[in-house]
């Protein structure tokens, strides 16, 4: 059931080692409303963060400071949430074959198609 008007806060897992794209995520992602959770620079951290429970959405860059973010992204998708891989090391292709349901997101990528993606996301976590 799709709403008309997003009424609903969704916690917003971010993972980013670049600083100034995590910041730009964050506030991307408080503008539409939304919790963020994070950012974090690396994958240890965002575990430690789901011990405290699951994010309605993830944002995850594929290279994080302490290796790529797989084993993360594989526990989300077994978790059922919608993943937005925002990366310039791998192409929707490779993405698409291993989680399909994930949404890649080529750095640079236009605010306008990030913020399309989020919002789609989020419908998808309702």
């Amino acid at each position: 059931m799709a709403s008309q008007v997003q009424t609903e806060q969704h916690r917003v897992l971010v993972v980013e080692d670049e600083f100034i794209i995590a910041l730009d995520l964050s506030e991307t992602v408080r503008d539409l409303g939304h919790k963020v959770d994070g950012p974090y620079a690396n994958r240890h951290h965002a575990f430690i963060a789901l011990d405290e429970g699951m994010p309605d959405v993830a944002i995850l860059d594929v290279k994080a400071a302490d290796g790529e973010v797989f084993p993360l992204a594989d526990a989300l998708t077994e978790a059922g949430v919608p993943i937005i891989f925002h990366s310039g090391h791998i192409t929707q292709g490779e993405i698409a074959e291993r989680y399909p349901d994930a949404m890649t997101a080529s750095k640079p990528c236009p605010p306008s198609k990030l913020i399309a993606m989020i919002e789609k996301a989020c419908d998808r976590a309702q």
